[in-house]
């Protein structure tokens, strides 16, 4: 094992990896693979809302990535790109289940009020952390509940969004989208959420 190599890859960045990757270094592709893991993982489980699904989706994208690497620009960043292909994957996913959610949107609060700030800044965070964690793992798993019943539009925008810090310009790539409709729709799915966390804190009193 050449664990200078090792030492190497572990602070390459990712589009340098890609190229060493082409040039037959498979602990290349290996590296990508590890870095990503929990990150995209995470993102594809809340986007299908099934842990096996994702498992499966996860190792179809980087299938994707691996039979696509030849035509991936490395002037370009390579986590959009991976987010790209894991959306797709995820849609196919959900198109072949027939479990797409339902397209109604709710009316979302007034741009720029307290409670718009506060929401996006909830979502910001993640997760709120009260004092008291069971407290916490209860917000969370309200949080969780709430993000998963969105439509899968609006999930999918706050997930790229605010749990994964995309831009707009990256959510924009990744959705096929315009920037303004990013905008627009972000709008509508912190809304929702917002409507939407406020029933399920009453129901849950």
């Amino acid at each position: 094992m050449d664990l200078n190599a090792d030492h190497k890859r572990i602070n390459m960045p990712d589009e340098q990896l890609v190229r060493s990757y082409r040039r037959g270094d498979q602990q290349a592709f290996s590296q990508l693979v590890g870095r990503y893991q929990q990150e995209l993982y995470r993102f594809l489980v809340r986007f299908v809302r099934d842990r096996a699904a994702a498992e499966d989706v996860f190792q179809d994208t980087f299938l994707q990535v691996h039979v696509s690497i030849d035509t991936f620009q490395t002037s370009r960043r390579f986590k959009p790109w991976l987010f790209t292909i894991a959306a797709n994957k995820a849609r196919d996913y959900l198109r072949r289940s027939k479990r797409r959610a339902a397209t109604q949107l709710s009316s979302p609060v007034q741009p720029g009020s307290d409670e718009d700030r506060q929401f996006l800044d909830l979502l910001e965070a993640n997760l709120p952390l009260p004092d008291d964690e069971t407290v916490q793992q209860e917000t969370a798993d309200l949080v969780r509940a709430v993000v998963d019943g969105l439509p899968e539009h609006l999930r999918e925008i706050l997930l790229l969004a605010y749990f994964h810090q995309f831009s707009y310009k990256q959510v924009a790539e990744v959705l096929h989208i315009p920037l303004g409709t990013v905008k627009s729709r972000l709008h509508a799915a912190v809304g929702t959420f917002a409507q939407r966390w406020k029933q399920k804190l009453e129901q849950s009193n």
